[in-house]
């Protein structure tokens, strides 16, 4: 039986009504908050939603979701929009929720080294909050995201090769359900052996069970000392096989990144840069003063081994920033060296002992296509991006990127790795993910029907048939 197109119209207005009247003026459903919220960092074209909620308490986020639940219309969860695979557009519609007025730091009890967040605070604000403290919240995906959203993706970046994922950094959570329903998830305690894991639930599971609402957080210690290290290899597989090295000698990095040469001919064009054209490593060491004296010292003698050159070092904030810059600027300096391309940007995750593997059949790959493809990577956890620039407007060229992508997909399971170590599945990658979790998907999909039985929390995205 289809479903009657005036009675499903009637409560969508009915329910739009009783939202409007719960959230005032902070219910829109202007054509231009609407369009913001359509819009993505992805390669996907916009997709709006019907209209656009801003909460400020888990009152009214519960109270959207029933009202929502009860006329079966999609929910869909925005923290800053900078998610890379559609996680946040609305292909069916819907309501989306910006949690942007719930950015409250509720919470910060420095004894324990946890904080207590709304999910609309960025992991900027949470720093700026804690200087005084001598703590800081370590994830950094490069973007400044929202904490909810970064949950929502299980985000990582530069420092999970030292500090971990969101998954690790994660307490808590409070979540509210598909029918309106809160949970708390998790408590402040280090651990815990009571029942199912419902914080992990949460975290990666892309808004599809779920609106995160609040978060408790780990916090780790300000190091004594910090030291930033840049140096140039003659070839890729010099400098990756010094990453694989470096991570079997058990030297704790803080990060340890990667950029191609052409990442470095691009900064170059547009900063200005007298970086060699040459694929570079960027690393930063943290701990106590003689800690990161003998780290560094031990990481120059194997980067040397691997025909590493031009080392340049920087221990201020201000310098070790501009040493970053490279990798930071990576994806815009790209963009601004090619004009009128569309970009696409996608990323994968193998174990250590295959990424040379990876990235040298990658950046083979990539350059035979005649597709610009600069690759970097946060290759100490086996994860790298390929930022691919298919000319806009030209099919061939979109077709050829597609099958790039794909292929990096194929390669990562046939290494034994993951379709996305951060980007996360969002529209693009569901199809890859019968293959790598087998019946293991069926369960994630039995969760999700258990959960939201309408289908109302971000569809479209992550599962099949949602």
């Amino acid at each position: 039986m289809t479903a009657n197109p005036t009675a499903t119209m009637t409560a969508k207005t009915t329910a739009f009504d009783a939202i409007s009247a719960l959230l005032g003026s902070r219910f829109t459903q202007s054509q231009s908050d609407r369009d913001i919220h359509g819009r993505s960092e992805s390669h996907f074209a916009p997709m709006p939603p019907d209209a656009v909620a801003y909460p400020r308490s888990t009152e009214e986020v519960s109270a959207i979701a029933k009202i929502c639940s009860d006329a079966g219309i999609p929910l869909i969860g925005w923290g800053t929009g900078t998610s890379l695979e559609g996680h946040a557009l609305a292909p069916r519609g819907g309501v989306t929720v910006d949690f942007s007025q719930m950015d409250k730091v509720l919470d910060v009890a420095p004894e324990d080294m946890v904080a207590s967040v709304q999910p609309g605070v960025t992991r900027e604000a949470l720093n700026t909050e804690l200087r005084a403290t001598g703590l800081f919240f370590p994830v950094d995906p490069g973007a400044n995201a929202s904490l909810g959203g970064m949950a929502a993706t299980r985000a990582s970046g530069t420092t999970a090769v030292r500090y971990g994922t969101m998954k690790t950094n994660v307490l808590g959570l409070e979540v509210v359900l598909a029918d309106g329903r809160v949970i708390r998830t998790g408590t402040r305690a280090p651990k815990s052996s009571t029942g199912y894991d419902l914080t992990s639930l949460f975290i990666g599971s892309e808004g599809t069970l779920g609106l995160i609402t609040e978060l408790t957080v780990k916090l780790h210690g300000q190091p004594e000392a910090m030291r930033a290290a840049v140096c140039a290899f003659a070839d890729m597989e010099g400098a990756v096989n010094a990453v694989i090295a470096t991570i079997q000698s058990g030297i704790p990095m803080a990060r340890i990144e990667f950029v191609d040469s052409a990442s470095a001919a691009y900064f170059n064009q547009s900063s200005g840069g007298d970086w060699p054209d040459a694929p570079h490593l960027m690393l930063e060491f943290h701990g106590s003063e003689s800690g990161v004296a003998e780290q560094a010292a031990r990481f120059g003698e194997i980067a040397e081994d691997f025909g590493a050159q031009g080392f340049r070092w920087a221990e201020k904030t201000e310098d070790r920033t501009a040493l970053w810059a490279m990798r930071h600027n990576a994806y815009r300096a790209a963009l601004t060296a090619y004009p009128g391309r569309r970009p696409i940007t996608t990323d994968i995750c193998v174990p250590i002992s295959k990424l040379a593997e990876a990235v040298e059949e990658t950046a083979a790959e990539i350059a035979a296509s005649g597709i610009p493809g600069p690759i970097v990577g946060h290759v100490g956890d086996g994860n790298f991006h390929a930022l691919l620039l298919p000319l806009e407007g030209d099919a061939q060229e979109w077709e050829r990127a597609q099958a790039l992508a794909a292929n990096m997909a194929e390669r990562a399971l046939r290494l034994g790795g993951t379709v996305s170590g951060e980007h996360g599945i969002g529209m693009g990658k569901m199809k890859y993910m019968a293959r790598e979790h087998g019946e293991g998907w069926a369960v994630m999909g039995a969760i999700k029907a258990a959960l939201d039985p309408e289908g109302v929390m971000n569809p479209g995205k992550l599962l099949a048939g949602n």
